[in-house]
């Protein structure tokens, strides 16, 4: 008889094996046994009396059942309770303490210093914390907390061969879960949380006048982006603003009808009773922050440092003022703009926190539309929160007033096929897997939902990828633990359970630009072969077929990691100085004057320094034969996004489309004759020469660029904290997401 070890491996079953493991068991209970040897013999006698080949999973169950049987219960929990500890720890023992530290780490010139401002966690074994010493997780350290945390957490069950393939994938940056992943996987936060703390992108509509406005607080608290329709048809479903004078007085003590828990759930309490107020009470009260921590008091869940009461008291206020000018009528797609871009204000944690929003409205709203026209210098500020797009399926329903957004003057709003989305995934699969119930899209609009929905992305590094077999492997790998994520619980049981229902995800692909034609042609079969593998896998595993599986997002933070283009996009510039904003009392800013690059304080509007804020500059460049924007039309970047929503996402292809001026008749004629069935999402940005002081990226000649990398040195190892720094790179391009 052979026996089946859990990394599939064989070897011959070894009947003395079982004595060993009784003794064990009895001496960890301290338990005398008179009858050791007969339970061993009904123990090898089941054993031998099965099957040729025999799972150890299986073996173990027996001696679990034969030590009730005869009734040595205390012996029975210890085995049990070995059982689990073994489990737990058997990834470190069979893999994670034998990896050979060999696999290099192709960072990009920001690589190492994005990941360790926004992703290695503080150590904190018994050691360090003895000592006071807050050093931070290499990457090494953090793939193998994600790859413990897969099997211990997110139960994936991988076996030890696959496990060192991940690793090694993970580890050379041929692909990275997603940020959220790397970040949270592994900590008490997933635990007490669940699978919310992982997702990225969420959606909601705004049809009642108070659960959709709480959970878009709370999931932004959380870190998720958040997309919300507020189209006339769901909003005309709101009750109107109760005719009264509702006031409500922040007081400094406890005498008051509400004091506010200092955690998410209090502040969302607090806009709880706001709303109910306006909405069906009628009635005043007064509320109290004495219990809400001081601003820099440090966050540990989701890291950074409190911002203190005053921005939602702040915040509070307007959302009243708003609530208070329409009292007797209904809120208008303005209004509930306002009000969730007000919301996304109030939710900030010293810098390292972050809202991400988009909205959908009528194509035929004026309004709204006009919503963001800076230009016209009335525009309350909080507008700046969200990404504005119009739902529409035949750009000939679009206004003139749509198209004046993009002259210059306002924001260009994007465009949402939510018909063409509920219709089909991928294009040339046609309606074979539709998705009927989605009505909207997260913020950078990658990624179709239906209400209450969220989901979770991870992300391939195309460029990177040496052949089709290679990235059949990380695709597989990726599913998994995508996969078993979405079973984690959650604490809104609507999101539960559509995320139940639909089990889906996004794997997406990110430096498409610059990968070969060859690696390009590899994605259409392996969207066939992920489709495949996801039915074989759900059935195996009694998971529900996932509804999408596949996206392109803008990946704005993860591709900085391996220095290549962010996900269909081209490259900004060939050479180029990128600035990213460190607090000024990490010791990353040390670490940077230490290898060369130029540091200084960060420039206010009027010209003085921010003392709390370093600006570090970095010469960066991209390989040669990469696509740049200034050389691509609207129409050639248009292209490649009908193309990538053709043959590899389901999902959608999340792309900003950079024009000028002189392509808007060349791009209106191409959405006529293409949106309507080959696009799902599209957003569009003017090419600016901006001139700002401290821009994010600055053009630089191939001259300049030699010269400046003489003086740097490369950073790829460093001891940082990484407990107050801001993530100030955007994960979207569009300047869209969250945290992480």
């Amino acid at each position: 008889m052979k026996v089946i070890k859990r990394d599939n491996t064989v070897e011959d079953f070894d009947i003395n094996k079982i004595n060993n493991v009784l003794e064990l068991a009895f001496n960890n209970s301290n338990t005398v046994c008179k009858d050791i040897n007969e339970i061993s013999t009904n123990i090898n006698s089941e054993i031998l009396s099965g099957d040729k080949d025999i799972e150890i999973e299986k073996i173990q169950n027996i001696v679990e059942k034969n030590l009730m049987k005869y009734q040595y219960y205390d012996t029975a929990k210890h085995y049990i309770e070995y059982r689990k500890s073994r489990n737990d720890n058997r990834l470190k023992e069979s893999y994670i303490n034998k990896i050979e530290d060999n696999v290099e780490t192709p960072w990009g010139m920001l690589g190492y210093i994005t990941y360790k401002r926004t992703y290695a966690r503080i150590k904190e074994s018994k050691d360090d914390l003895d000592n006071n010493i807050k050093n931070t997780e290499e990457f090494r350290d953090s793939i193998l907390r994600v790859l413990d945390a897969s099997q211990k957490q997110l139960k994936v069950n991988f076996s030890n061969n696959e496990l060192k393939k991940a690793y090694y994938y993970l580890m050379s940056l041929k692909c990275s879960v997603a940020g959220r992943f790397l970040w949270q996987l592994g900590t008490d936060t997933v635990s007490k949380i669940g699978t919310m703390s992982l997702q990225n992108c969420a959606f909601v509509k705004i049809d009642e006048p108070i659960k959709p406005f709480l959970w878009i607080f709370d999931v932004l608290m959380l870190g998720t982006g958040v997309g919300f329709n507020i189209q006339k048809k769901y909003i005309e479903k709101l009750p109107p603003i109760l005719d009264c004078d509702i006031n409500v007085v922040r007081k400094d003590t406890k005498d008051a009808d509400f004091i506010i828990p200092d955690s998410r759930e209090g502040w969302v309490s607090l806009l709880e009773k706001i709303l109910e107020a306006y909405f069906y009470k009628g009635k005043s009260f007064t509320y109290s922050t004495i219990l809400i921590r001081t601003a820099g008091s440090k966050i540990k869940g989701f890291g950074g440092t409190a911002s203190g009461p005053e921005d939602l008291v702040k915040g509070i206020k307007n959302i009243q003022s708003i609530l208070q000018k329409n009292k007797g009528a209904k809120l208008t797609s303005v209004d509930c703009l306002d009000i969730i871009n007000i919301i996304a204000t109030i939710v900030v944690a010293g810098n390292v926190r972050r809202s991400a929003l988009v909205s959908l409205g009528d194509c035929d709203d004026v309004e709204y539309i006009k919503a963001k026209d800076w230009s016209s210098g009335n525009i309350p500020n909080w507008r700046c929160m969200s990404n504005n797009s119009v739902v529409c399926d035949d750009v000939s329903k679009l206004p003139n007033e749509f198209w004046e957004t993009y002259n210059g003057n306002s924001e260009p709003y994007g465009l949402i096929n939510l018909d063409l989305s509920r219709k089909i995934g991928r294009i040339k699969d046609g309606d074979k897997y539709p998705d009927p119930d989605v009505e909207g899209y997260n913020p950078c609009c990658e990624i179709s939902l239906n209400n209450f929905e969220t989901c979770c992305l991870s992300e391939i590094y195309l460029s990177n990828v040496t052949s089709y077999e290679e990235l059949k492997e990380i695709a597989t790998v990726l599913y998994r633990i995508c996969k078993h994520s979405l079973r984690l619980n959650c604490h809104h049981l609507d999101t539960q359970n559509i995320i139940h229902k639909n089990s889906r995800i996004g794997i997406g692909i990110t430096g498409y630009m610059q990968s070969t034609e060859e690696q390009k042609s590899w994605l259409e079969p392996l969207y066939e072969y992920i489709r495949e593998y996801d039915i074989e896998y759900s059935k195996k595993n009694n998971f529900p077929t996932s509804i999408k599986l596949t996206t392109v997002k803008p990946s704005g933070t993860l591709s900085l990691l391996a220095g290549v283009t962010s996900g269909c996009h081209p490259a900004i510039y060939r050479y180029f100085i990128r600035r990213i904003r460190i607090a000024s009392t990490n010791d990353l800013i040390t670490l940077c004057k230490n290898n060369g690059y130029k540091v200084e304080y960060q420039k206010n509007f009027d010209g003085t320094d921010d003392k709390n804020t370093m600006v570090v500059e970095f010469p960066c460049c991209y390989p040669e034969g990469s696509k740049l924007a200034k050389d691509m039309s609207a129409i050639e970047q248009l292209e490649v996004v009908k193309h990538l929503q053709n043959v590899w996402s389901d999902n959608s292809v999340s792309c900003t489309i950079y024009y000028r001026l002189n392509e808007l008749d060349e791009i209106k004629q191409w959405l006529k004759d293409n949106y309507t069935n080959n696009v799902k999402t599209c957003s569009f940005l003017l090419h600016n020469e901006h001139g700002f002081v401290q821009a994010p990226f600055e053009e630089i000649t191939k001259e300049q660029y030699d010269e400046l990398i003489k003086t740097v040195v490369p950073i790829t190892s460093g001891n940082i904290s990484n407990e107050e720094l801001p993530d100030t790179s955007a994960e979207c391009v569009g300047g869209g997401c969250p945290i992480r």
